[in-house]
């Protein structure tokens, strides 16, 4: 199952190099059905979308203010406070991913597993870095 992941503004699929990210009995494969895959964000899941909720209200917001031609400092502020709690997500789900997937890895693919999981924070850090 490929998962989303944002680039700029285009949204594309990434795969982990095995297919698929934890499969419910802790191993990485890509032979598992979407609907048979846990996620080790599940635990998570109510928080993380409570928060996507909040960052897509705050987008809306800054549309409207862009509309109704509001202050560029004010603007600037609310732009600055989604790429906070945007990072914020990024982090839960790196943090769930770490606690899960790594962990809970097949002995037999733990290198595959930390190379994937070292590509992912190199690209992570890079975007909250810009």
């Amino acid at each position: 199952m490929s998962q989303s992941v944002l680039k700029s503004e285009t949204v594309v699929d990434s795969q982990p190099g095995d297919g698929s990210c934890c499969a419910p009995n802790g191993t990485v494969s890509g032979s598992d059905s979407a609907a048979s895959r846990g996620h080790s964000y599940d635990a998570d899941r109510a928080k993380i979308m409570a928060r996507l909720k909040r960052i897509e209200g705050q987008v809306r917001g800054i549309s409207r203010m862009i509309e109704e031609d509001k202050y560029c400092i004010d603007i600037l502020t609310q732009v600055s406070a989604v790429m906070a709690s945007t990072r914020s997500v990024g982090m839960l789900v790196l943090e769930d991913h770490i606690r899960g997937c790594v962990m809970n890895a097949d002995p037999d693919q733990r290198e595959a597993t930390l190379d994937e999981l070292n590509l992912a924070i190199e690209r992570f850090v890079r975007s909250v870095g810009n």
